[in-house]
């Protein structure tokens, strides 16, 4: 069964996280439950995500979804606009609203965070340093 798409693919906030993510050595984009991933051997970016209100699901078309350690789960979940995603979050991954006043500094940094978290060492070897 295919899912719907769940995001807008001219959404000019996905053409910046798409420029982040397919910077990173390696990496590649794929369709994944209706939802843009960025992968290199695993998914370390998604765009778009959701999370379960009192039984009901609320999307956040435009965020990204990234991968993080306890220190680092700790440090985007009390930023504005972020958000614990249903299905993902008890795996380490937190949701970031993205909007006019995002900082794109930062989510870079997140992004390649996640990153160094799920490529190979192969890769992150290519990547250097921040």
């Amino acid at each position: 069964m295919e899912h719907p798409l769940m995001f807008d693919p001219d959404d000019p906030l996905l053409a910046r996280v798409r420029g982040i993510a397919l910077a990173l050595p390696g990496a590649a984009e794929k369709l994944s439950h209706g939802r843009a991933a960025f992968y290199t051997g695993k998914v370390f970016a998604y765009y778009s995500g959701s999370l379960k209100v009192d039984g009901t699901w609320v999307q956040h078309p435009r965020s990204v979804l990234v991968l993080a350690d306890l220190d680092g789960q700790s440090v985007l979940r009390s930023l504005p606009g972020s958000y614990v995603p249903g299905y993902l979050g008890g795996s380490g991954w937190t949701g970031l609203d993205l909007d006019t006043t995002t900082d794109w500094d930062e989510v870079s940094e997140f992004v390649r965070n996640s990153y160094l978290l799920t490529a190979p060492a192969t890769l992150r070897r290519r990547l250097g340093p921040a």
